[in-house]
């Protein structure tokens, strides 16, 4: 044991060492409402004519590495203009891994936390220096003067914006995004994970900005088991992250479903108000409860906040009581007391505010 502890500590770098694995909770037997999933399936006759398109797939074969018909259904229903270049991931988590490998050592990389992990967990991975700037308490807006005055003085190599952000569910000011984007000579990333919800989008704006990229995946949209991202900007920028993006990285039944969902847009687009609809039925009886503080979101998940060191009592009670819901409080700060439910089926949701009831009767 001692000499694999040491080969261990010998062939690693020094930051994976130090890293934590990223843990996703057992779900089995629970409703699932921790993971920010679309929870509608599909109707029986579109998934016949799913089946049948996967039916001649060339398994034998390697997929088109450029998935050039995915690539053009993107383009077609996002708008984006011909001038911009598309590059697809093995979901958005590939692509941040990408930008960040294309960095050089001593780089840094800037982000409003709380926010998507993976920001800070692929930085630590590959060395980089991280720096999160704390969101404004209670509207969780960017602090624009310090977020201005770190750019000043460092210039990150790149920037990250969830919009909305994750966990906290709101948009950021669109103001201080585009000043943000301004005082940056380097890259800005709008993380559009949760487009869908919010009507909100900087893809229009991306003529405006030579460093600005748009990142968007199809997982919250009702996708999540294809894996599947892109991100849309300068084709000089897009230039630089192919060379390093690993060949056939989108597979040949990713490539055929993914077109084929797509294209049926009206099916999504009818979820997408079915989720927004009970995303406004559960936050206003969230607001009811007392000990409760909800906040506003334009994603498809709500974060809220329990009494002083009750979060993690009742998250136990919830689950318990069979329903998954996801645990912030661990990660302090903003965080500490908050709980984040994803927006799942109209009986889904009364299951868990059933369940958050009664916690709240016991705690």
């Amino acid at each position: 044991m001692t000499k694999n502890t040491h080969l261990v500590a010998s062939v690693f770098r020094k930051e994976v060492l130090a890293m934590s694995a990223y843990k996703v909770a057992d779900a089995q037997g629970l409703i699932k409402l921790d993971a920010m999933e679309n929870p509608y399936d599909w109707p029986e006759d579109i998934k016949k004519d799913w089946l049948e398109t996967l039916k001649d797939c060339p398994l034998n074969r390697y997929p088109d590495p450029e998935a050039r018909q995915l690539v053009q259904t993107i383009r077609r229903l996002n708008r984006i203009p011909d001038q911009f270049d598309v590059l697809l991931g093995n979901g958005s988590d590939e692509i941040i891994q990408l930008l960040l490998m294309a960095l050089p050592g001593t780089a840094g990389v800037l982000a409003p936390v709380p926010g998507f992990v993976m920001y800070k967990q692929l930085s630590d991975c590959l060395g980089l220096a991280f720096q999160g700037i704390s969101l404004l308490p209670e509207t969780f807006d960017l602090d624009l003067p310090a977020m201005l005055t770190f750019i000043g003085q460092h210039q990150p190599s790149v920037i990250f914006l969830a919009y909305p952000n994750n966990p906290t569910g709101n948009l950021f000011s669109e103001t201080s995004i585009r000043e943000v984007i301004e005082a940056s000579q380097g890259l800005v990333v709008i993380d559009e994970a949760y487009a869908p919800f919010a009507g909100a989008s900087f893809i229009d704006s991306l003529a405006q900005y030579d460093n600005l990229l748009i990142m968007r995946t199809v997982s919250k949209l009702g996708l999540a088991g294809l894996r599947l991202g892109y991100i849309v900007g300068n084709p000089r920028i897009i230039q630089q992250l192919n060379k390093i993006r690993l060949p056939y990285n989108i597979n040949s039944l990713t490539q055929l479903s993914a077109d084929f969902a797509l294209s049926r847009k009206t099916l999504f687009d009818e979820q997408t108000q079915q989720i927004c609809a009970e995303r406004t039925v559960v936050l206003e009886q969230l607001d009811e409860l007392d000990g409760i503080t909800a906040y506003p979101s334009a994603a498809n998940f709500i974060l809220f906040r329990t009494a002083d060191k009750k979060a993690s009592d009742i998250f136990s009670s919830i689950k318990q009581q069979g329903v998954l819901i996801k645990d912030m409080s661990s990660q302090g700060g903003l965080l500490s007391d908050c709980l984040r439910v994803t927006i799942g089926k109209p009986e889904e949701n009364r299951a868990f505010l059933a369940a958050l009831k009664k916690s709240l009767s016991q705690s």
